[in-house]
């Protein structure tokens, strides 16, 4: 708990704007799991007014965020899928979230019977590959653990993107939407890219967004 305690100022404020365009429209009841204080929940709410839930594992983020959201819950996600009501959420947010559980695939699983039947996960995961990532382990040799970022010390799993569809797949999911989002500007991954006849170009991508459902 030390680590999440110990995060950068603002590290719960994220807003993360660009997830907001996977959000289908209509969407009237949503799960923030992770919100935070609540920043990107309220965007939320300013968009369409919808109902916004929230779980948040910091007691003193969730306690802001229960100012703005319609309910949360304070603690590990895993402890309450059984409190979430069945058929009822229109969308299911996971920003930078499943990397930091022990198991997202049993989470994943679980919250299936928690959608409605055109209800989706919308989730942001670490491309693991990223090439500030991607170099250390290659060049580096070295697998050095940070604050925060893609080797935060509390992530539990690490991704890219073709096991972030085949998690999704294998667990009976259908992906609406997949794609590279947040990609690197710099150079050096380019550069690499012509040594390797440009089929390494994943390494520019610092995450993925992915929309699904649940396969009919």
């Amino acid at each position: 708990m030390k680590f999440y305690e110990n995060k950068p100022q603002g590290y719960y404020e994220n807003v993360r704007k660009e997830m907001l365009k996977y959000l289908p429209e209509n969407s009237k009841k949503i799960l923030d799991v992770g919100c935070g204080n609540g920043a990107f929940a309220s965007l939320l709410i300013q968009k369409d007014n919808p109902e916004v839930w929230g779980i948040e594992l910091m007691e003193k983020e969730a306690i802001i965020a229960q100012e703005l959201l319609h309910k949360v819950f304070i603690g590990n996600c895993e402890k309450y899928i059984n409190d979430l009501p069945n058929n009822y959420f229109d969308a299911i947010f996971f920003n930078d979230v499943l990397e930091h559980l022990a198991d997202p695939y049993s989470v994943l699983e679980d919250l299936k019977c928690k959608l409605t039947p055109n209800g989706v996960i919308i989730s942001s995961i670490p491309n693991v590959r990223f090439f500030r990532t991607f170099f250390k382990v290659v060049f580096l040799k070295d697998w050095k653990y940070d604050d925060f970022g893609i080797m935060d010390k509390t992530h539990l799993r690490f991704f890219t993107n073709k096991s972030i569809k085949r998690m999704y797949e294998e667990l009976g999911y259908e992906i609406v939407t997949h794609e590279a989002i947040n990609i690197s500007r710099s150079l050096k991954p380019i550069l690499f890219n012509f040594l390797t006849f440009f089929t390494q170009m994943d390494i520019r991508v610092l995450q993925y967004a992915t929309v699904a459902c649940v396969k009919k």
